[in-house]
């Protein structure tokens, strides 16, 4: 579901037993909560890529419903911490979200159901970036697009260790499919064919 003002990507991910979690709740709680209510699933968890305030706007209305854990790399907490101030440099007005409950490393293994996703940490958009990866998909952030990738603008942000993170998810199974932050699905091989900043990366699979 494609919510806020940013029109970030919120995703609700299943498996056949209807466990779920939530990833990235960044705004228009209600509409996120009228999704997994007429999905019929059960949410175990908030699964974050990163605390920019696009990306955790609905927690704080979305955990007075689900009272379910929020995990976030411990990287990001400055971010997470600071997201009223991100708020208020946009005007918008912002409720600030409970703490995390759990955080996340690079190689945690995350299940949802009979689900396993690999913790990917990718910084360079912001430091606690992650991706979260099966052998199918690869849940990106805001890390790559289709076409382009994250702002390394921002405050907080690296552009050197954003080359590194894309040359590593750039080693993925180019099958693998990517759902961003914003913008439209793609494969991890349509990216290496045609992104910029992607056709030049040498990497090793």
């Amino acid at each position: 579901m494609t919510v806020g003002p940013f029109r970030e990507n919120c995703y609700l991910l299943r498996d056949v037993s209807g466990a779920a979690v939530l990833i990235d709740p960044g705004d228009e709680s209600a509409r996120i909560g009228r999704m997994v209510r007429a999905a019929g699933v059960t949410i175990e968890a908030i699964w974050l890529t990163h605390a920019h305030l696009d990306h955790i706007g609905a927690i704080a209305a979305i955990k007075r419903d689900w009272d379910v854990p929020v995990l976030l790399h411990p990287d990001d907490l400055t971010l997470y911490r600071r997201a009223p101030q991100q708020a208020a440099f946009y005007g918008l007005e912002f409720e600030q979200p409970p703490e995390p409950d759990r955080q996340l490393a690079h190689g945690d293994e995350l299940s949802v159901g009979s689900l396993r996703f690999i913790v990917r940490h990718t910084p360079g958009h912001s430091p606690g970036h992650v991706v979260f990866v099966s052998d199918r998909l690869m849940i990106g952030g805001d890390l790559l697009f289709a076409g382009s990738i994250g702002r390394t603008d921002l405050p907080f942000s690296n552009p050197e260790a954003m080359e590194a993170s894309l040359a590593m998810v750039a080693a993925l199974d180019p099958a693998i499919a990517v759902y961003p932050g914003h913008g439209p699905p793609t494969t991890i091989g349509a990216e290496l064919a045609t992104n910029p900043y992607l056709t030049d990366l040498h990497h090793v699979r």
